[in-house]
Parts: structure tokens; C-alpha cells; sequence
């Protein structure tokens, strides 16, 4: 298990991957470089970057995110690795090894990802509210409404009855002088 920023095998290995990348573009001509290989390079440094920064947040949501947007850009990754071979800049085996490399950083990632997930939820420091009690009484001691409360809400639905209670007014009576 990593104990420090620089033991994190799944960083060493974004690392590895981004610097030999950067060696793989650097020799390109300036058409390619500037089109594909500034957003090769790019995605993969942010490999790193992202699982640098969740290494360092405090809060388990953002490390987790930290490490979706890892996993996002080693997708990139891949997207550009396609582009550069559709485009003959390197060949089907560079690809194919890039490929396998980058599967094994993303499945490290998913691992390290869950890790976290399970880390949260068995931590001690929750933010939840204690759960309340509630007590329904079942047995009231007097009625919520009376017969004759009931009467007059039945009358007001054909306008023939006037509000027991003084403020109330039906829809039919004016509320204003």
C-alpha cells in the first residue's frame, strides 16, 4: 500500500506513459505536433495531474472526482492514440502498447477509485443528522372535526351556507366592499 504521494504506483505509471509520450511526439513535424500531439500530450499529463490533485484533497468526494476526471483524461488518451495511428504516426504496436498500458492505469484507477468509495463509507466522520423519532398519536382526545364542521364544508360546495368562522368567505361571497 502507498504510504506517500511518490509510492503511488498508479502515479508512476501515468508518469512513465505521459514522459514517453512526450518523447514519442517531440521529433514530429509542426502540423502534427500542433494538431495531435500538443492534445496527446496534454491528456496524458493529465493523468497524472488528476491523480496527483486526489492524492491531495481531503474529502473523500473529491478525491473521487479527481479521479473520474484521471479516467476521463486517459480516455483522451486513447482517442488521440487512435487519431495518430489513422493519421500514420505511429504504428499498430505502439498503439497496441500504449493501449495496454493505459487498461492497466485505468483499472488501477477503478481500484483506487473503490478503495475510496469503501474508505467513505465505512469512515467515522459522517456528516448525517441523527435519525428522529416520531410519535403519532393514534387515540385523539377530541375530534379534528366536528359534524357540523363537516356539514358546512359540504354545504359551501353549492354556495347555500356562510362560513362559520367570521374571516372565511367562500369564493361566491364578495371580499370586498
Amino acid at each position: 500500500m502507498a504510504t506517500g504521494f511518490d509510492d503511488l504506483r498508479v502515479l508512476q505509471m501515468a508518469e512513465t506513459v505521459a514522459d514517453d509520450l512526450w518523447k514519442l511526439v517531440s521529433p514530429w513535424d509542426k502540423f502534427a505536433k500542433d494538431v495531435v500531439g500538443k492534445q496527446l500530450t496534454r491528456a496524458a499529463d493529465s493523468i497524472g495531474a488528476n491523480i496527483a490533485e486526489s492524492y491531495g484533497r481531503f474529502h473523500y468526494g473529491d478525491k473521487i472526482n479527481f479521479l473520474y476526471y484521471a479516467r476521463g483524461s486517459l480516455f483522451e488518451t486513447k482517442y488521440w492514440l487512435n487519431r495518430c495511428l489513422a493519421r500514420n504516426l505511429i504504428s499498430e504496436n505502439q498503439l497496441g502498447t500504449y493501449a495496454n498500458k493505459l487498461t492497466r492505469i485505468g483499472r488501477q484507477i477503478n481500484a483506487f477509485t473503490k478503495n475510496l468509495k469503501a474508505q467513505r463509507k465505512n469512515s467515522a466522520y459522517k456528516l448525517k443528522e441523527p435519525s428522529i423519532e416520531y410519535i403519532v398519536e393514534t387515540e385523539f382526545s377530541s375530534p379534528l372535526f366536528l359534524p357540523s364542521d363537516l356539514d358546512w364544508l359540504a354545504s359551501t360546495s353549492n354556495g347555500t351556507k356562510k362560513s362559520p368562522i367570521s374571516n372565511l368567505q367562500s369564493p361566491q361571497e364578495k371580499i370586498y366592499d
